[in-house]
């Protein structure tokens, strides 16, 4: 799906030219949208998979056109909404009953905002979900509370708006500094003395894992790779060959072409996946326990 063409904002056109390109894709119906999602699912239909995201830009324009109040080109937040209209398009699962617009919908905001947040600044904005939501609604919120401040919000605005997002005080005084200062570069002098050379990068904090960290985390991932492989030699060899088609190549096997190579039906493939790994989930989660056991 990496290589689907796409229309894209030009410099010449500009948004109105793309904006008209998108909106002659058809609209499709419930029982096209269902059709193409089912083959693109089994069959890798790249066809189908066009249609599904050219039938939805329409909906990334109407999403990346509400985020337009954080400094960034609209051109670039429609291209981050598309990625995530794809990946929504590659994961949908049509016979679960929603629409992919509900569905995408999710992967598109998430696609946006992500960018925008790693876009709003040089040095490193955390983001969890508070942090998140205070960084694109605390704007907003100041208007509704007829907030206005001069770069520094007052005691007692820090804790109106602390009271509404249930957080400290703190974190909103930070976050709105955050939002009304500009970058600056990393190499800008610190301080009135510049003959020390010190320069603004140099008083940065490194936020990133540790050594220690680091060397836990792969030991950990190397301990889940090798539970995996005993629960994997564990299964008998169709199911292991079925499970590893599946879900451990880069370009996974249809469930048709496994049903061939067995000669058995689509539905039949799709119930030994099934029971492979609900046996590989209980293998794990058993292996997993049995040092805590000796342990005790």
């Amino acid at each position: 799906m990496s290589s689907m063409t796409l229309p894209v904002v030009s410099s010449e056109g500009g948004l109105a030219r793309y904006f008209r390109e998108i909106w002659a894709f058809p609209v499709l119906t419930e029982d096209e949208e269902y059709m193409h999602a089912v083959r693109w699912r089994d069959e890798r239909n790249v066809d189908s998979a066009h249609s599904l995201v050219t039938s939805h830009l329409r909906l990334v324009a109407k999403i990346a056109m509400g985020f337009r109040g954080y400094g960034i080109p609209v051109a670039d937040l429609i291209s981050e909404g598309n990625i995530g209209l794809m990946k929504a398009v590659k994961k949908f699962e049509p016979e679960r009953g929603f629409r992919l617009a509900t569905y995408a919908m999710w992967w598109i905001r998430a696609a946006i905002t992500e960018y925008i947040l790693r876009s709003w600044s040089m040095v490193k904005m955390g983001t969890v979900a508070t942090q998140k939501k205070l960084f694109f609604s605390l704007r907003r919120i100041k208007r509704q509370l007829n907030i206005i401040d001069n770069d520094e919000l007052a005691p007692d605005q820090a804790a109106r708006l602390a009271k509404h997002f249930n957080v400290a005080e703190n974190d909103i005084i930070d976050m709105n500094r955050r939002l009304a200062a500009r970058d600056a570069s990393l190499n800008t002098p610190v301080g009135r003395e510049r003959e020390d050379g010190m320069e603004f990068q140099d008083t940065l904090v490194d936020d990133g894992p540790s050594p220690e960290t680091l060397a836990a985390d792969k030991e950990e991932s190397d301990h889940r790779r090798a539970l995996m492989s005993q629960a994997m030699e564990q299964l008998p060899e169709r199911e292991r060959h079925i499970l590893a088609e599946r879900w451990l190549k880069d370009e996974p096997k249809t469930l048709e072409e496994l049903g061939v190579v067995y000669g058995i039906s689509r539905e039949r493939v799709r119930q030994l996946e099934a029971r492979a790994l609900d046996k590989v989930r209980k293998t794990v989660l058993t292996l997993s326990a049995e040092p805590a056991e000796a342990m005790a």
